[in-house]
């Protein structure tokens, strides 16, 4: 066998290229007519003709009317995706407190938005009734057509949604995307929240395509994105920098029975607790921001990263903690001076939004 015939294309992958395509162009682009998007994609006009009628039926895509103007002949008609009537039901289990959920359309607007306690730490199948039960509420609550089900969880997390490895969820092997599929009978993608934020703030939020979101509230992680795609790892456990050991002088007891790790200076809990137990606030977040900055340089070397993004409460990490961050950044690095370090640009929406983009690259290959 030849190396031609070994990556020969089939025509329905072709076929399945060309719809992800004009999906994406009229997701990011807005409305347009048959013959802008063919413009646009660089699709033939039959071919962009024949896959927008196609996605007309299959409920995806709506005639908006004809455009107006003075140009002469038949107005253009223009189409653009069902925005309002296309759902996505979106879980959050990261936050400190409760698992959050919301209902969004594809223009971004909330359309049904509740939350549930969080079962203590270890509650293995008390967490699982608690993520099944507020699924089931937002479905119910949907006045649209759900696409699916995108969950951003804490852990380790395979490219299949099984949860390798969630300790304080008490989650291991944990078949959860599988599960939620078979009970609720549509799409379900589920993975790493950092992983999720990354993806929203590349996707929704005009991030750059080599950054690193770094996801700060219970835990500490980050997802990574070079050349606009998510950087997994051998274990599905890239950014998992919460337990890197930062500095060799001990340091507060983590979680995972280590001293030391990132996560026992910069988690918001550890925050608090330091600052709860006298110690100076500033200080606090001054010794936060550069052991960050500690943890992360390597990797900004390395991967040759041109943004970082911090996602959580900003009353705690914008500011000193950032200044922090920045200058230890720059002073730890090469050729990195003009690293930006901003605050996330999708606020305590983040997962959601980034588990609407977990639905739309998995089911529609809009990215």
């Amino acid at each position: 066998m030849t190396t031609r015939d070994r990556i020969k294309v089939l025509p329905e992958h072709a076929r399945t290229h060309n719809r992800s395509l004009v999906l994406t162009t009229l997701f990011h682009d807005g409305e347009m007519s048959r013959a802008d998007l063919a413009r646009e994609t660089g699709l033939t006009r039959v071919t962009t003709s024949d896959l927008v009628g196609e996605l007309i039926a299959d409920g995806l895509v709506v005639e908006q009317g004809t455009r107006q103007g003075s140009r002469p002949g038949k107005p253009a008609m223009l189409v653009d995706l069902d925005r309002s009537g296309l759902q996505v039901a979106a879980l959050d289990l990261s936050d400190t407190r409760e698992y959050r959920g919301a209902v969004i359309d594809l223009s971004g607007e909330v359309r049904a938005r509740s939350s549930v306690p969080r079962p203590a730490d270890g509650e293995a199948e008390a967490a699982i009734d608690a993520v099944r039960s507020l699924a089931a509420e937002l479905l119910g609550a949907a006045p649209g057509r759900v696409l699916g089900l995108g969950v951003g969880a804490p852990g380790v997390i395979t490219r299949d949604g099984v949860v390798a490895s969630s300790p304080n969820l008490g989650w291991f092997d944990l078949p959860l995307q599988a599960d939620l599929r078979e009970q609720f009978g549509l799409p379900v993608r589920v993975a790493n929240d950092a992983n999720v934020a990354a993806l929203a703030e590349h996707t929704l939020g005009g991030a750059s395509g080599d950054v690193m979101v770094i996801k700060v509230g219970r835990g500490v992680g980050a997802g990574v994105l070079t050349r606009g795609e998510l950087t997994r790892g051998s274990r599905d456990a890239a950014g998992e920098i919460g337990h890197v050991t930062v500095g060799t002088d001990g340091g507060p007891l983590c979680v995972c029975g280590k001293h030391g790790c990132l996560e026992s200076w910069l988690s918001i809990r550890s925050l608090e607790e330091r600052i709860a137990q006298g110690a100076d606030p500033d200080a606090v977040f001054r010794d936060a921001g550069e052991r960050l900055a500690i943890a992360i340089a390597p990797i900004v070397g390395a991967l040759d990263l041109s943004e970082i993004v911090l996602s959580g409460p900003a009353e705690h990490l914008d500011g000193i903690l950032r200044d922090t961050a920045v200058h230890t950044l720059r002073s730890r690095t090469f050729l990195h001076e003009d690293v930006q370090v901003r605050m996330s640009a999708q606020g305590d929406d983040v997962v959601l939004r980034g588990a609407v983009v977990l639905i739309l690259d998995g089911e529609l290959g809009v990215s």
